[in-house]
């Protein structure tokens, strides 16, 4: 079946829905294309905006967000309780849930962001040709971008702000099970934006809720100019599967920490607890402790103790198992996994290099770190480790926006092209060249 037809009978199948007497419900065809192509025309307007504008803007949505707290709370509420979480879903309920805490640190985000410098207009650098003629680049927004995401209805804020302050104009799909809460987001961010001259469509929510939706959205790259998903792989397989639109992908945090024979016994410990324990359900948790042997014989037992009193169910190996009565065997599929809760996979190894291999075939080239003392060991795990951001002695819950200092991040890029790691204002840009002549020709 072609693509017009397909359309065709899509618009025809929704059509035949309609009751009697009631206005026509547009198709999904028809609603995705009205957004996207009103988000385009605002793309169009907003590259252009000063910076003052687009500060004024993202102060106004943030007062708007604190403003609207018992709104976005009821809405969220309500969204919670249809969600009826169950032990399996966690994780994610945990992820789904506002409170007045959360919605005044996406308040404090989105002020974050519009106290960065602008990226657009930025020339990195220029240079002369024989000819005289002066070549350079320019950094400019990508466009429009169509952002997927699950669960996190904050992604709905720092997304509409990053877009906003690089230029860029977002089309916005949260998950099914975080509606109303994002529907109410997205809205006073979008009015509050308007009132201080952003365009219209600027911040485009889709409050559609058919999973049909999303495989036309995938097929609008008239319009749309970057995909990034935020979700699970089946969101991911999803996108793969149906995107017409260039994609950087957000996956899975399958994140290792790695205590070498030479770690400081006391630092181990802190960061080892703190990436597990200190919110287990993000992307940058640890889900794999690796440990030299030579340290495990008279630190794991210990540690693990603290993980056990954190209510964390420790996974381990053969020596693992041996070393400590509380952890439990581990399975194969448990190395590898984003248990994304308080569940950790424990294995001893021999040396550096079994620990550099196990983590190229189990991790997900997310967050992996070492905690050493040896310089030349943490040198060759930052050389060697593939990931989008490799840590010494610090905790993998830092790799994120906020803490390396780009303000909010759309996202933790596990792709190797276009922007890679948390995604701020610079890896929503892309360059033109620029050319300043006097009148060369080409001979």
């Amino acid at each position: 079946m072609s693509e017009e037809s397909s359309r065709a009978a899509l618009s025809s199948e929704e059509a035949s829905t309609e009751t009697p007497g009631e206005a026509p419900v547009p198709s999904i065809l028809e609603y995705v294309e009205t957004l996207v192509t009103r988000a385009r025309q605002a793309a169009n307007r907003l590259a252009s905006l000063p910076t003052a504008i687009k500060n004024q803007a993202l102060l106004a949505m943030a007062d708007a967000l604190e403003a609207q707290t018992e709104a976005l709370l009821a809405a969220n509420t309500e969204d919670v309780e249809a969600f009826g979480p169950t032990p399996e879903k966690k994780a994610m309920a945990d992820r789904l849930k506002l409170t007045d805490l959360r919605i005044a640190e996406m308040a404090d985000g989105i002020r974050e962001v519009a106290k960065l410098a602008d990226p657009i207009g930025e020339m990195p650098k220029m240079w002369t040709r024989p000819n005289g003629m002066q070549v350079g680049r320019v950094r400019v927004p990508i466009g429009v971008i169509g952002i997927i995401y699950e669960s996190r209805p904050n992604v709905t804020a720092d997304s509409a702000a990053l877009c906003l302050k690089s230029g860029n104009a977002c089309v916005l799909r949260g998950g099914s099970e975080a509606l109303r809460s994002n529907q109410a987001i997205a809205q006073a961010l979008a009015d509050a934006a308007e009132k201080c001259g952003i365009p219209p469509g600027a911040i485009t929510f889709i409050a559609r809720p058919e999973r049909e939706l999303v495989p036309v959205l995938l097929k609008q790259d008239r319009s749309i100019d970057l995909i990034i998903p935020r979700g699970g792989d089946s969101l991911m397989r999803l996108v793969a599967e149906h995107s017409t639109i260039p994609v950087v992908k957000h996956d899975a945090g399958v994140c290792h920490v790695y205590v070498d024979e030479d770690a400081d016994p006391v630092m181990a410990e802190h960061i080892c607890l703190n990436a597990k324990v200190q919110r287990p359900s993000t992307c940058n948790a640890m889900e794999t402790l690796l440990v030299h042997q030579s340290i495990a014989r008279t630190w794991l037992a210990g540690v693990i103790d603290k993980l056990v009193a954190s209510k964390v169910e420790v996974r381990g190996c053969q020596r693992t198992c041996a070393l400590s009565p509380a952890a439990k065997p581990a399975g194969d599929s448990d190395y590898g996994k984003e248990f994304l809760d308080l569940v950790l996979a424990v294995k001893v190894v021999k040396h550096i290099d079994e620990a550099m291999e196990h983590i190229g075939r189990h991790g997900s080239r997310h967050t992996e770190a070492i905690v050493t003392g040896d310089y030349k060991k943490a040198m060759r795990f930052l050389r060697e480790v593939d990931a989008g951001a490799v840590l010494v002695n610090a905790s993998t819950r830092l790799n994120d926006g906020y803490q390396f200092g780009l303000g909010a991040e759309i996202g933790i890029s596990t792709s190797r092209i276009h922007a890679r790691g948390p995604m701020g204002l610079e890896e929503l840009t892309c360059s033109k060249f620029i050319v300043l002549g006097s009148g060369q020709l080409r001979e």
